[in-house]
């Protein structure tokens, strides 16, 4: 059996993937360039540092491995830096995934599984949002994960060449025996920070906006466990595998909370409470974004283990107890 290459498996989705992988007996090599992925985050196979943007870096991968599929996540993720530098987003989320796709059909890989996100739905006019709702993104960052899909679903159609395109939802979050977690020190995720506050290493939690046309006037947002979103992965890898044709699914739980019953369950779990200040809308948030989960659950046989909120903050709070210890 080949390996399984994954394009920043540093990272915090990249390395809960890695990790199942190396469970489940599968020899991965992460390709990252630890911009903002860590070493000590890789549990099992290699790790080759170089840059997806540059055709080089992966020719070597490829020219030494024998590789039986892709799974890509190197990318930027931030929202609102995205509306503030677009070009960034484009130059090395649509370029890196065209220079990876280019390389890859250079060395006859065919088998890819793309990291793409419900930013790509922009403002959802029903909800729970499936699969076939148009895609309408509201930033830059969407704009560029649906531009990549489009390019999959025409690489599909002109050759053969398969691919799973998986939606996230908002991941959040940590590996259940707290050996890898969110690693970066300027997360921006809701429950990071929440917890990061909680912890005293921020004053103050901002909530952006509480205007908003939802119960409570905050953001609704479908929270995925990231170990639960890596054994997706793993669904999605034994789906193309075994002959598997291109497909995009979306990966969320299909029930949404607000930003404050976040705040409220993150101050539960802590049993400390904290500071929170509403501060102005960001751009590019959509009020509400939770999954139509019935199709992964079908079509992949996929069954989440942590559909819990409050489980789901404890992992990431036991997680963020032992990062200040001095990860």
């Amino acid at each position: 059996m080949g390996k399984i290459l994954v394009t920043g498996g540093a990272g915090y989705i990249g390395s809960h993937v890695v990790k199942r992988l190396g469970e489940a007996g599968y020899s991965p090599i992460t390709f990252d360039n630890l911009s903002s992925g860590h070493a000590w985050a890789v549990l099992y196979g290699d790790l080759l540092c170089g840059d997806v943007k540059n055709a080089d870096d992966l020719r070597k991968v490829f020219a030494n491995n024998t590789i039986d599929a892709v799974l890509h996540f190197a990318a930027h993720i931030v929202v609102p830096e995205s509306v503030e530098n677009p070009l960034k987003y484009y130059f090395n989320n649509v370029l890196g995934s065209l220079t990876l796709l280019s390389v890859m059909k250079e060395y006859h890989v065919n088998k890819f599984i793309f990291s793409s996100t419900a930013a790509v739905y922009g403002t959802p006019t029903v909800l729970p949002v499936s699969e076939e709702a148009p895609l309408c993104p509201i930033n830059p960052y969407g704009q560029g994960k649906a531009m990549v899909e489009q390019v999959l679903r025409d690489l599909s159609a002109a050759e053969d060449f398969k691919y799973v395109a998986l939606r996230y939802f908002n991941v959040a979050g940590a590996d259940v025996q707290a050996r890898i977690g969110e690693g970066k020190k300027d997360a921006t995720h809701l429950i990071t920070q929440a917890l990061r506050t909680a912890a005293g290493m921020n004053p103050t939690l901002y909530i952006y906006g509480t205007d908003y046309p939802t119960p409570d006037g905050t953001c609704i947002r479908d929270y995925i466990h990231v170990d639960d979103l890596a054994g997706a992965h793993l669904k999605a890898l034994e789906y193309l595998l075994h002959g598997g044709e291109s497909d995009t699914i979306n990966c969320g739980y299909g029930q949404g909370y607000s930003v404050l019953e976040v705040v409220k369950t993150v101050k539960k779990v802590t049993g400390i409470d904290f500071d929170i200040q509403v501060t102005g809308k960001r751009p590019g948030d959509p009020a509400e974004l939770v999954a139509d989960a019935a199709k992964i659950k079908k079509k992949l046989n996929w069954q989440p283990k942590y559909n819990n909120l409050g489980f789901i903050i404890d992992t990431a709070w036991k997680w963020e107890k032992d990062r200040l210890k001095g990860r």
